[in-house]
């Protein structure tokens, strides 16, 4: 199970499987060292099933583990967690293909942090969201600007007395003293600072590394490493433009977002949900959190994200396409609680472009799905009703 720190990957498999698996914590230098002078000794002191959190510690572990599995091909007796993908998903690749299951646990998703159960599929997800009857429950709103601010990490979001920034602060600086001082290309900290300031300050915007790299003070290759290690380690994501043609989407520049709208406003000096609504920013950070949420709900239901953006040649555009089979979902992302028919505009050029294939929706700050033009409604920006 991989993941961004404290995106609640122990605590998940504690809670699951405490009882059945015994826990090892590779973070303890003890424990570390033992693993590393004695691999063999010390698997076999800890037989599965077993727990072994932050492999990325112990890397090597993995050839050993690798012989333990392939004497006994039981499913569930290893369950690994690390947060360092990007040197974590390199080893087990090579060392555990074919014998294991990845999964990745992002920060909570509205309906995660309410409590409410997940649809079966992102088919009746999006049956839902499209096309669905209104939700008769009264409690069906969401304080957006709370979420901008606080956003969906376990130990700020389910904690209402923690202050976001001293988390958020404590979060960013522990990143960079135990993640980023392990990777042997990033040598300036303050730079990756700067740097990372800036792409929570690109988030919902297209990818210009050029002028990233040039505004950070550091080399093109260096930016797209760099944005690489934050792709990887669950903090940015890429939206790819949507084309008929792959090669087209794939020539074309992405889309940035922070996958966390909190740890965004944190790195932008964004304190309050009054200045989150009220900034520049309101109209990207919204957008932010809308992607993020339909990321979150198609990792957590074990697939793979088919999210796009379009935008025509002429500056037409189109903040979220999801591509599923040969039907088309398009949401339209408003950063208002009163939409009105204009806010539909785009979508509704969009939708007639399209064809028959294509269905839109435009997400704003409404507390139930309502008609906005016809064949386009409004709906809650969350997922949560």
């Amino acid at each position: 199970m991989t993941g961004s720190r404290q995106t609640g990957k122990t605590t998940l498999l504690k809670n699951e499987f405490g009882a059945t698996h015994r826990y090892v914590s590779l973070e303890r230098p003890d424990v570390r060292l033992r693993a590393t002078e004695d691999p063999v000794g010390f698997l076999r002191e800890i037989p599965p099933p077993v727990i072994l959190d932050e492999i990325q510690y112990a890397p090597h572990l993995l050839h050993y583990i690798k012989d333990e599995i392939d004497r006994a091909r039981e499913p569930g007796r290893w369950l690994l967690t690390g947060s360092q993908t990007f040197g974590l998903m390199k080893g087990v690749s090579q060392t555990l293909a074919g014998r294991v299951a990845v999964l990745e646990l992002l920060p909570l998703s509205v309906a995660e942090a309410r409590g409410n159960p997940p649809p079966p599929t992102v088919d009746d997800l999006l049956a839902k969201v499209f096309s669905g009857p209104s939700p008769v429950a009264s409690d069906t709103s969401v304080d957006l600007g709370d979420w901008l601010i606080r956003g969906g990490y376990p130990g700020v979001r389910l904690n209402p007395q923690i202050d976001p920034n001293l988390w958020f602060g404590g979060y960013t600086q522990t990143y960079l003293e135990r993640d980023v001082r392990d990777l042997s290309h990033v040598g300036d900290l303050h730079a990756f600072t700067r740097f990372l300031t800036l792409v929570a300050a690109r988030t919902g915007t297209v990818l210009n590394m050029a002028a990233l790299g040039a505004e950070a003070g550091v080399t093109g290759p260096t930016a797209r490493r760099w944005l690489s290690v934050l792709e990887a380690s669950g903090v940015v994501c890429l939206l790819p433009p949507f084309h008929r043609s792959f090669g087209r989407r794939i020539r074309k520049s992405p889309k940035l977002y922070m996958i966390d709208p909190g740890l965004a406003c944190y790195l932008m000096g964004i304190q309050t949900p009054e200045q989150a609504l009220q900034s520049v920013f309101a109209g990207p950070l919204v957008e932010t959190a809308v992607v993020s949420e339909w990321i979150k709900a198609f990792r957590h239901l074990g697939e793979r994200p088919t999210l796009y953006y379009w935008r025509s040649g002429n500056g037409l555009e189109v903040d979220l396409i999801i591509e599923r089979g040969t039907r088309l979902y398009a949401v339209e992302v408003k950063a208002t609680a009163t939409p009105v028919p204009k806010h539909a505009a785009a979508l509704s050029r969009w939708l007639g472009i399209a064809g028959e294939s294509a269905q839109g929706v435009v997400a704003c700050d409404v507390e139930r799905p309502g008609t906005l033009r016809p064949g386009i409604r409004a709906v809650p920006w969350h997922l949560a009703w």
